[in-house]
């Protein structure tokens, strides 16, 4: 009997966009949409992380702003955001150490 071999592609490389999210919203301030997006605009222009355009980029950090939300990350009070105590954990590097974390606890299983 023959078996399949199922790759699955996964994208490794570190999320900017959310990476300055984290940075912006780890301050305790309370930010409308419009001047969080502006802070992380800036920042990514610094580092030259901007790609796609400003629009694009606007819709992409909207939509990872309601990912950090739904996640119970980040506070939305009417149309402000403020980071919570855990927002430092959708940082790319959180997110790679539970990663390396979950397969070294693996291989000492087999």
């Amino acid at each position: 009997m023959a078996t399949t071999r199922r790759t699955r592609f996964t994208r490794r490389v570190p999320d900017h966009v959310t990476d300055e999210l984290v940075n912006v919203l780890s301050l305790p301030e309370t930010y409308h949409f419009n001047d969080l997006f502006g802070c992380v605009y800036e920042n990514l222009k610094k580092r030259n992380a901007v790609s796609g355009g400003e629009e694009m980029l606007r819709l992409r950090a909207y939509e990872k702003l309601q990912n950090l939300v739904s996640r119970g990350l980040v506070e939305k009070k009417l149309k402000t955001y403020r980071g919570l105590d855990r927002i430092g954990d959708a940082s790319s590097a959180a997110v790679a150490a539970k990663a390396e974390a979950r397969a070294a606890e693996a291989a000492a299983a087999k």
